[in-house]
């Protein structure tokens, strides 16, 4: 028996719609990851980009544990002496809070040529309403 090797053509995409509210910030951004990768896919071959497009809605009642609301830091660095600013959780959420899963869901993807294309396909809403309700998107629980 040969192995499979999925092609460019071969390549079907459905929409994925993960409730953001549901689990913590890490449950749903490994299950995003998993969705835009398409490694769950029977067909996936690490070479070619087999994911779906996800939806994520509710980014604003994303749910965190421990005291990660005020240590939790994103860095950014200008490339200045003195150029690097900090926000905690709090201040992210508060400034965009889809920023938030968009940043932890980059941090599981692969970092590799087929990266910006995956996360092109993320769609992240602050509220319960999306713009993808015409692709009639899957319903996907996350634990």
């Amino acid at each position: 028996m040969k192995t499979y090797s999925q092609k460019n053509t071969e390549v079907s995409r459905r929409w994925i719609l993960i409730d953001a509210s549901e689990a913590t910030l890490g449950r749903v951004a490994t299950a995003v990851a998993k969705y835009l990768i398409g490694k769950y896919k029977p067909t996936y071959t690490p070479h070619v980009d087999g994911g779906d497009y996800v939806v994520v809605i509710n980014a604003d009642k994303i749910k965190v544990t421990g005291d990660k609301e005020t240590d939790k830091m994103y860095y950014k660095y200008s490339g200045f002496p003195g150029g690097l600013t900090e926000l905690s959780l709090a201040e992210m959420r508060a400034k965009d809070s889809t920023k938030i899963i968009e940043l932890a869901v980059k941090g599981m993807v692969p970092v590799n040529k087929l990266t910006r294309e995956r996360m092109g396909r993320l769609r992240i809403f602050k509220g319960a309403e999306h713009a993808h309700v015409a692709q009639s998107p899957e319903k996907v629980e996350v634990k």
